[in-house]
């Protein structure tokens, strides 16, 4: 034992010199303050490693709690008489490798012999006399058993501890343990005061002691190992981290570099143009300053022929050709000198302006949350059933009613107002505004053209029995879907050419979008079991579709960063999902799936339409809602 009060007067037994942390010869013997339990200071230093976190340390015998400093164990007292007693012990015995190789003495006897075996039934060292008369004294100890202490010192053989007297009890060996009270008691102690207590015998507690110490070792090797691996499954994440973050300033420096070469070019346009504005002006300066020189030279040379000294004696021709000169030259004398036009030039020049674009445009993108959200921010009851819709601006759009006849346009705080009077009643099945404000407007059969004056500027008759759906592309190419004939068409800006007809693999696309790089995304929406989104190129390949659960209809639209969101509507539950996909390939690559929006839903016929990178069109039947996009 290691306890060591104050009052007790220490001695020089081996068993007061031994740590009960490490079991060996105290190493700087260190004092707990609250409790005066000593350890050695190092096993005090590894037992605080596992208790970082506390304030405190917990006595390993008395559980008794001692307040550390900031220094913790550095700041604990040496316990000076214990560390003496050990140099005392080193001195007398050889050091500590002679106490452990130290033979016992016979604990049978009062002779105190050296030790030649042990007893294990009796739990006593014997001497060579002891031993012969245990051998001799074959009816009471012939079943013992007995061990050499060279084995015993040699390793061969182990055996438990010797019994420590009971210090109430005093001939009474402390060879059982209470589970309850945590201590060492004799037979006579259990019957007195641990009654109902849980007893184990001295073998057994130490048994399960050393099979608990094997498993706590194993459990630590296991427990070790876990964590090593996950100390380095946290670089591998690391390195994940850094790669993700790598990626995002990579995605922002390509997002940079993309509007900046749009910046450039639109730099370089705007001083082109300037340049030829300023040689426009350049120019008609010019013309007037030649016409004044003009002028100049036409003045001093009539004056030069009339004014010369043999005029007096001119003959009749002469005469008659000086005066028409003095009649030119004073014509243009009195041609009245233009004093206005090069101000008027400047005052063109100064009244041309720059008009800078909605920098809301140069938008370089933002960094994903982690919390990725739909939110509808504003819902619209509409005049009758929606037969079509596209964006007008980036915060309205524009709906096309069939049976109620007429265009709409509605933006996203609510208002409402018909679109040109000359179409007001028009049957509009589906439109799309292209980008010098033409409409296109499907009927039956035909695409018309209107200028924004609401005049015909053009016709496309197609040979399909149902309806056409619309579109357009970046560039302003007229996208026509077919249901009908299972074909998408695509015209140019004018719609007097056809550049492409690309065949779809389902029977019906409801909804066509383009890309900047030139594909077509198609959504089936409610005309096919399954309801399926695919994508297409120029030449008509197909990548893999996305299919909806039956009962679910998906509807796609393409935002100005080529990412596609997509609408699942499930009319059952009334819900609305809404994901978000990038192109990889002709394959759709999902990105995020939004919350659950629940809206009403009425009529199976619904339309989505992309805004901008943040903002979300969608309409069904009688409601149409404006739908902010949080990544």
């Amino acid at each position: 034992m290691a306890e060591k009060n104050e009052k007790e007067k220490p001695t020089s037994s081996s068993e007061n010199l031994t740590c009960p942390l490490c079991l060996d010869i105290f190493d700087e013997a260190t004092i707990l303050t609250s409790c005066r339990h000593t350890f050695c200071r190092k096993c005090l230093e590894n037992y605080d490693l596992s208790h970082q976190d506390l304030d405190h340390m917990i006595c390993p015998l008395c559980r008794e709690v001692t307040k550390l400093s900031a220094n913790r164990v550095k700041d604990f007292l040496t316990n000076v008489t214990v560390n003496a007693l050990v140099d005392d012990y080193h001195a007398k015995c050889g050091g500590v490798n002679a106490v452990l190789e130290m033979h016992p003495k016979c604990t049978t006897c009062k002779r105190q012999d050296e030790a030649v075996s042990f007893c294990e039934t009796c739990n006593s060292y014997l001497c060579e006399k002891c031993l012969t008369g245990h051998q001799n004294t074959s009816l009471k100890f012939e079943a013992h058993d007995i061990v050499s202490v060279q084995d015993i010192i040699n390793g061969k053989v182990s055996i438990s501890h010797l019994s420590e007297k009971c210090y109430i009890h005093k001939q009474e060996n402390k060879d059982m343990f209470c589970e309850d009270c945590k201590v060492h008691v004799c037979l006579k102690c259990v019957i007195v005061g641990h009654q109902f207590h849980k007893i184990k015998n001295q073998a057994d507690f130490e048994q399960e002691l050393r099979l608990k110490v094997n498993d706590l070792v194993q459990r630590c090797a296991a427990k070790k190992t876990e964590l090593e691996k996950n100390i380095q499954n946290v670089e591998v994440q690391r390195h994940e981290v850094y790669s993700a973050v790598q990626k995002l300033l990579d995605d922002v420096s390509q997002a940079y570099s993309i509007k900046a070469k749009e910046l450039e070019e639109n730099h370089r346009i705007l001083i082109e143009q300037l340049n030829s504005v300023k040689q426009s002006f350049e120019d008609e300066l010019n013309v007037l300053k030649s016409k004044d020189r003009q002028r100049i030279k036409s003045i001093c040379s009539s004056i030069t022929l009339v004014a010369n000294d043999r005029l007096g004696r001119l003959e009749t021709d002469s005469l008659s050709v000086h005066t028409l000169l003095c009649e030119e030259l004073d014509a243009m004398l009195k041609e009245a000198t233009d004093h206005t036009s090069a101000a008027a030039i400047t005052k063109k020049a100064q009244e041309k302006g720059f008009k800078p674009a909605d920098n809301s445009r140069l938008d370089l993108g933002s960094i994903s949350g982690s919390d990725p959200k739909v939110q509808v921010i504003q819902c619209v009851g509409l005049r009758g059933r929606m037969d079509g819709m596209t964006q007008y601006s980036d915060d309205s759009v524009a709906i096309g009613y069939w049976k109620e006849r007429g265009i709409y346009i509605i933006d996203s705080a609510g208002k409402q107002e018909q679109y040109t009077n000359k179409l007001s009643n028009m049957e509009c099945f589906d439109l799309v505004f292209q980008q010098d404000s033409s409409l296109c407007i499907s009927t039956r059969r035909k695409v018309d053209k209107y200028s924004p004056n609401g005049s015909r500027k053009s016709t496309v008759h197609m040979q399909s029995n149902g309806f056409l759906r619309l579109n357009k592309s970046p560039s302003d190419e007229i996208l026509i879907a077919a249901a009908s004939e299972k074909k998408v068409y695509i015209y140019d800006p004018t719609g007097s050419t056809l550049k492409h007809t690309i065949p779809t693999k389902h029977n019906a696309t409801s909804q066509v979008s383009a890309t900047r790089s030139g594909l077509i995304v198609t959504s089936s929406c409610h005309n096919t079991i399954p309801s399926v989104v695919t994508v297409y190129d120029r030449d008509g390949n197909a990548g893999k579709s996305l299919r909806a659960p039956l009962g679910v209809y998906l509807y796609a639209a393409v935002d100005e960063q080529d990412r596609v969101y997509v609408a699942s509507v499930d009319y059952s539950k009334g819900h609305v999902v809404t994901r978000l996909y990038d192109l990889d390939g002709l394959n759709l690559k999902e990105r995020v799936e939004f919350n659950v929006l629940n809206l009403t839903l009425g009529d199976s016929w619904c339309y989505l339409v992309s805004l901008s990178p943040d903002m979300l069109v969608f309409a069904r039947d009688k409601k149409l809602y404006f739908i902010k996009v949080s990544l």
